[in-house]
């Protein structure tokens, strides 16, 4: 996994497909944290699809920057790099594309299949969904109910997430700020609350955030 604060991946697991002169080219996406975990997706699509024509693919992990990619028996230069560039233009890191392809009886040629597993790749990707992933603080801040209504407003406008409300004899919200943020954002909700909240870090977390 990423060790950086903020990174682009994808958010979940996905199956496209393209036919280009009657040539099938299935992507499959997954976010991964490991090289084992791409590795372990690859063989698990190459098991449900022991019949296909080729299984090309490329991955990239962040951590010490790892990247792999196949041609499996393409001509050399036409399928595993543009997955691979496809990935890399995206800004995305900690993924794993392998597209699948079932001949479809028509050559086409080195650049119809650079563009065909480019077009796949690029396919899967968005099916799969676009994300950024920042690490945020989470803060606490416990305050009695008059309070909530400025509180409600400041994140609103502020653009925070909130992501837990305890409801007791006193809120206790639970507020994700980027780290950079954070001091900044403490500062704020002091004043806002005329220092009557009780501000704290409790712990850190990735956050995702959908690219439009």
């Amino acid at each position: 996994m990423s060790k950086r604060d903020i990174y682009k991946t994808v958010e979940r697991e996905s199956e496209t497909l393209i036919v280009e002169k009657k040539s099938k080219f299935i992507s499959h996406v997954k976010p991964v944290d490991t090289e084992a975990d791409a590795l372990e997706y690859l063989n698990k699509i190459r098991s449900e699809y022991p019949d296909a024509t080729h299984n090309v693919y490329a991955y990239v992990i962040d951590e010490n920057n790892i990247f792999r990619y196949s041609d499996d028996g393409e001509p050399g230069g036409t399928a595993g790099m543009p997955v691979l560039d496809t990935i890399r233009n995206s800004g995305l890191v900690d993924v794993v594309v392998v597209v699948t392809r079932y001949f479809g009886g028509t050559l086409l040629g080195t650049g119809g299949l650079v563009r065909a597993y480019s077009a796949s790749a690029k396919e899967g990707l968005c099916e799969s969904g676009i994300i950024t992933r920042i690490m945020c603080d989470i803060i606490s801040v416990k305050t009695e109910y008059d309070m909530v209504g400025k509180l409600q407003y400041h994140f609103a406008t502020s653009g925070n997430t909130v992501t837990d409300t305890v409801y007791e004899n006193d809120v206790t919200f639970f507020v994700a700020s980027p780290k950079a943020d954070t001091d900044r954002l403490i500062k704020e909700l002091i004043e806002v609350t005329n220092g009557r909240a009780t501000i704290e870090k409790v712990a850190e977390k990735y956050i995702n955030k959908e690219e439009n």
